[in-house]
């Protein structure tokens, strides 16, 4: 496969490199939330906040007639598999540190490859299954099932939501081929905001005014962080934009330190390190057996 019209691989790395930033801001946001409201109102706010910077970005570029031409299937999924995804992982960073959390989400790529058998026929061989049962052993090793000093069941509400992320993505691979990237973020978050909202509403918590802050930066951050997605992956290749996810953990530990004042203990940085190399292993595996054409192709941003 030729590279995409306009291929420009470095500003591809740096919009890639600013995606990842943005999003681990947003994250840092929706943890400080978590220790003042429920899991589903937290992601309830985070599909409501944003709608009105993604209705923006969407009339500037495809136009607003555009959000309405979807595939309502498997946008309800999505809905569903977001609505799960975002509690679960609120649960989550309430009682872990963000570096730790992340180092779960790692496998996410992992996950989506082994998902993608069943639900896509994709056919995976020996090696990349191999691939992918040494990144679910790391993350045992952050975990640490008995051990002292980690909160299993918050890694447990990581590691579903990662679940359902990775599941969420098999259905940004069916629909990235016929709607536009505006319109996948748009009803992701439209479908959060009101199926998390109504779940939340019997227990629902005033949002408190010095919390305005929080939901602002919710808002910004994750827009940015799909608009710089959508660059990056429109500008260069995903096999050269995909592996820049995992400077994520540089930016979490800079952000656990900096607000919470913990780092991650050696464990989790070994369990770290054994996903991490699994995932970038996979995404050269990919590329090798499916070809640039097939590997670009399967590549899509979502929310």
């Amino acid at each position: 496969m030729s590279p995409p019209a306009e291929y420009r691989p470095g500003a591809a790395v740096a919009w890639m490199l600013c995606a990842v930033a943005v999003l681990c801001l947003m994250d840092a946001c929706l943890k400080q939330l978590s220790g003042h409201y429920p899991a589903l109102q937290v992601a309830a706010l985070r599909g409501l906040v944003g709608l009105p910077l993604v209705l923006a970005w969407a009339g500037a570029t495809v136009g607003l007639r555009a959000l309405l031409r979807v595939h309502w299937p498997l946008h309800l999924a999505r809905g569903a598999l977001g609505i799960a995804f975002l509690t679960c992982f609120v649960i989550g960073l309430r009682e872990l540190p963000l570096s730790t959390a992340y180092a779960i989400t790692f496998v996410g790529p992992l996950l989506v490859t082994a998902l993608a058998v069943p639900l896509l026929r994709e056919r995976v061989g020996p090696r990349r299954w191999a691939a992918i049962v040494v990144g679910l052993a790391g993350v045992l090793v952050v975990l640490r099932p008995g051990g002292e000093g980690v909160d299993t069941v918050g890694g447990m509400f990581v590691l579903l939501a990662t679940a359902c992320y990775a599941a969420s993505v098999i259905t940004v691979r069916m629909l990235a081929q016929r709607d536009s990237a505006q319109s996948l973020v748009f009803w992701f978050l439209a479908m959060v905001a009101v199926g998390a909202g109504l779940l939340a509403w019997p227990d629902w918590v005033p949002v408190r005014a010095q919390d305005a802050w929080l939901l602002a930066g919710v808002a910004t951050f994750g827009t940015l962080g799909q608009i710089a997605l959508t660059h990056a992956f429109r500008l260069g290749e995903a096999s050269l934009v995909a592996p820049l996810e995992y400077t994520a953990l540089l930016w979490v530990v800079v952000l656990d330190l900096a607000l919470w004042q913990v780092l991650p203990d050696r464990m989790t940085w070994l369990g770290a390190a054994i996903i991490v190399a699994s995932g970038l292993y996979l995404i050269r595996r990919e590329r090798v057996v499916a070809g640039p054409r097939d590997a670009d192709a399967t590549r899509t941003p979502s929310a």
